[in-house]
C-alpha cells in the first residue's frame, strides 16, 4: 500500500523515482510511514501528499485543527489503532463511518477498522501532523496514558488490601466524628506500597508538568487531587476515598510531621531530587500545609522549583520605561521600596531578580522572610518563626546591628515592623518589603492606615511596584480573534490602536496542555514617589488622587501594561481583564 502512495507522486512530479527508492530503503531500514518519511527527509510536503491522496482518491479533505471533535467518537475506535494506522474517527452517519487517515490507501487499516466496529468507513484525508494532534487531543498524549495506567495499576494492588474497609464504609452512612486512629495504624497505612506509589506519583508529575501547588482534598463521596498550573487549577485524579488517611500520613511522614494530630493545622517541608522526563534529576523543595477539614486533612504542598525562577528583571515583563524607573530606584543608596500585589502574583520573585542585581561582594544584604523560598548564595536569609517570638520586627531590629547594606522584609504586616522599616530606610538602608494592595497608590494609604506618619511615607518611600501575572498564550496554536474596534476603545485601547492592533486568543494544543496558554508573564505598574506626589502625601491626599498624579507624570498601569502585552500577542484580553481594572 506504501508503494501506491510513492507512485502517485512520482505520477505528479512531486517526488523522482530515485528518491522514492531512497525513501523505501530508509523505510526498510527504520520503519515507519511512506508519506511521513518522504516529508522527513524534504521530497515532499505535508500539503503536497494529502493534495494528492484527495484528488487521485476523490476522499475529501479534511482540516482537523478547524474541526471540533465530539468526545463520543472515541468509543468507536480504540486509541491503540487509531495511533497504529495514524487516523482518528470523525463522525458516524447511520451505519458509516468517517475516519481521517494520514494514507488512505491503507487497505488493512480500513478492513481492520470495519471488523471492530461492525460500520462501513468513509476515509478522508488529513495530514499526518493535524492526526497526531487530534489523537493527543481526543485521547490524551500517550505520557497522560501512561500515567493513567500506572494510577490504574496501584488502584488494582490497593484493591484487595483495603477490600474490608471497602466493607465496612458501605455499612455506614454517616459518621459525626472521625475516629481517632492510632499511630501505628497511620503509619502502616503510609507505609503501604500503593500509597507510597500514589503519593510518589502525585509529586513526580507536579513537577514535571510544571506546577506551582499541588491541591489533594477530602469531600464527603470523593478525594480530589488538582494540581495549579499558570495560575489555574486543574483536576487530574481522584483516588479511592479509602486511600485518604494513608496518603495524608505518608506526605507528614515525609514533612517530618506529627502524623498522630489530626486536630490543628501543620506546615512542613519536603526536599527530594526528582527524575524529569528529560531524564536529570534535579532538587526541589516543596512547602506542605495540612489543614483539618470537616471530611478529613486538605494537604497543599507549594512547589519550590529553582528551574522556574527568573532573576533577570529584563525578562519579568516590565515595560522599558517602567523598568528604567525601577531599576534607577533599587540603586539608590536608601529609601524603602514597595512592592505590592494579592499572594501569588510574582513579588517574590521580583524581590529576588532586584537582590540578584544588587548582590556584589562589596554589599552586606540581609533578608527576613515566611518562609525562606529559595537559597541565594551571597545572601544572609532569615527564616521567620513568630511561635518562637522570632517576628519580621524582631528580625529587623537584629539586623539593624548587623551593619546592613540592603534589607528585604518579607512582608510589612503591622505598625512595628512598617515602623522599624521606615527608620532603617531613612537612616542610609536600602529597604525592600512587601504589601497586600490592589495599585501601587494604595500602598500609600495603606501604610498611613497603619499608623504611619504622612511625613514619614514621603519621605522613605521612593518607588512602589503593583504586579499580576497573566498567561502567556501558546506560540504553537494561538489564533488571531476578531474583535470589534469599539470593544478595544471600551478596554482601554485608544481609537488609532483600535484600528491596527491584532489581537490573539487561545486554541490548544499538545504543547499547552489543550489549554491555549503556556507559562505566565507579569504586569507591573511603577510609581516614582517625586516631589509632586510627596506634596499630594504630605496634605492627606486619597489614592486616587495620588494615582491619577502619576499617570499625568507618565506611570503606566496595570490596565496599560497589559495592553501592551495585548498589542504584542503575548496574552488575550480575557486574562487582562481577569486580572486589572481600567481607571
Amino acid at each position: 500500500m506504501a508503494s501506491k502512495l510513492g507512485e502517485l507522486l512520482v505520477k505528479e512530479g512531486i517526488i523522482t523515482p530515485s528518491q522514492l527508492e531512497e525513501a523505501l530503503e530508509y523505510q526498510r531500514l527504520h520503519g515507519g510511514r511512506l508519506g511521513s518519511i518522504l516529508i522527513k527527509l524534504g521530497f515532499a510536503t505535508e500539503e503536497q501528499v494529502t493534495s494528492v491522496l484527495s484528488r487521485q482518491y476523490g476522499y475529501p479533505y479534511i482540516n482537523l485543527s478547524k474541526f471540533e471533535l465530539s468526545p463520543k467518537v472515541k468509543e468507536w475506535v480504540p486509541a491503540e489503532i487509531a495511533r497504529k494506522y495514524m487516523l482518528v474517527p470523525v463522525d458516524r452517519a447511520g451505519a458509516t463511518l468517517t475516519v481521517a487517515m494520514a494514507d488512505p490507501t491503507n487497505l488493512y487499516a480500513i478492513e481492520e477498522l470495519k471488523f471492530l466496529t461492525g460500520l462501513n468507513i468513509q476515509p478522508a484525508v488529513a495530514s499526518e501532523s493535524s492526526i497526531i494532534e487530534a489523537i493527543e487531543k481526543l485521547y490524551g498524549s500517550e505520557h497522560e496514558i501512561e500515567v493513567k495506567e500506572e494510577m490504574e495499576d496501584i488502584m488494582g494492588e490497593s484493591m484487595d488490601e483495603f477490600a474490608d474497609l471497602d466493607l465496612e464504609a458501605e455499612d455506614l452512612e454517616m459518621v459525626e466524628e472521625e475516629e481517632e486512629a492510632d499511630v501505628r495504624t497511620l503509619s502502616k497505612e503510609a507505609e503501604e506500597k500503593p500509597v507510597v506509589r500514589l503519593v510518589n506519583l502525585i509529586l513526580r508529575e507536579a513537577i514535571n508538568r510544571g506546577a506551582s501547588d499541588i491541591h489533594i482534598e477530602p469531600y464527603e463521596k470523593e478525594l480530589r487531587v488538582r494540581y495549579r498550573i499558570d495560575g489555574v487549577l486543574h483536576p487530574v485524579m481522584t483516588p479511592p476515598l479509602r486511600m485518604k488517611d494513608g496518603i495524608v500520613s505518608r506526605i507528614k511522614i515525609l514533612s517530618h510531621l506529627n502524623i498522630a494530630e489530626k486536630r490543628l493545622p501543620q506546615d512542613g517541608r519536603i526536599k527530594m531530587k526528582v527524575k524529569t522526563d528529560e531524564g536529570r534529576k534535579k532538587e526541589v523543595d516543596m512547602r506542605v500545609s495540612i489543614l483539618p477539614t470537616i471530611f478529613g486533612e486538605k494537604v497543599v504542598i507549594r512547589i519550590l522549583d529553582r528551574d522556574q525562577l527568573r532573576l533577570d528583571l529584563t525578562q519579568l515583563g516590565f515595560e522599558p520605561e517602567s523598568l528604567e524607573k525601577f531599576q534607577k530606584a533599587i540603586k539608590r543608596p536608601w529609601g524603602m521600596i514597595l512592592v505590592t500585589g494579592p499572594t501569588g502574583s510574582g513579588k517574590t520573585n521580583t524581590l529576588y531578580s532586584a537582590l540578584s542585581t544588587l548582590n556584589t561582594p562589596e554589599v552586606n544584604i540581609m533578608t527576613a522572610e515566611d518562609p525562606v523560598e529559595f537559597n541565594l548564595y551571597g545572601i544572609n536569609q532569615v527564616h521567620i518563626r513568630e511561635d518562637i517570638g522570632l517576628t519580621f520586627a524582631s528580625a529587623l531590629r537584629a539586623f539593624l546591628r548587623q551593619d546592613p547594606n540592603i534589607i528585604l522584609v518579607g512582608e510589612i504586616r503591622d505598625f512595628e515592623t512598617a515602623e522599624i522599616a521606615i527608620k532603617a530606610a531613612l537612616t542610609g538602608h536600602l529597604v525592600l518589603s512587601t504589601l497586600h494592595t490592589n495599585d501601587a497608590a494604595s500602598a500609600v494609604t495603606r501604610l498611613i492606615n497603619m499608623g504611619i506618619e504622612p511625613f514619614l511615607v514621603a519621605t522613605s518611600v521612593v518607588a512602589i511596584v503593583a504586579q499580576r501575572l497573566v498567561r502567556r498564550l501558546c506560540n504553537k496554536c494561538k489564533e488571531p480573534a476578531d474583535v470589534p474596534p469599539q470593544v478595544l476603545i471600551e478596554l482601554g485601547f485608544t481609537p488609532e490602536e483600535a484600528k491596527n492592533v491584532t489581537v490573539y486568543k487561545p486554541v490548544g494544543c499538545k504543547h499547552c496542555n489543550n489549554t491555549g496558554y503556556k507559562g505566565r508573564i507579569g504586569l507591573f505598574e511603577v510609581l516614582e514617589v517625586t516631589e509632586e506626589i510627596q506634596e499630594l502625601i504630605l496634605s492627606g491626599a486619597s489614592s486616587a488622587e495620588i494615582r491619577r498624579k502619576a499617570i499625568e507624570q507618565g506611570m503606566i498601569t496595570l490596565r496599560r501594561s497589559g495592553l501592551e502585552k495585548i498589542k504584542q500577542g503575548i496574552t488575550s484580553i480575557e486574562e487582562v481583564v481577569r486580572e486589572t481594572v481600567k481607571y
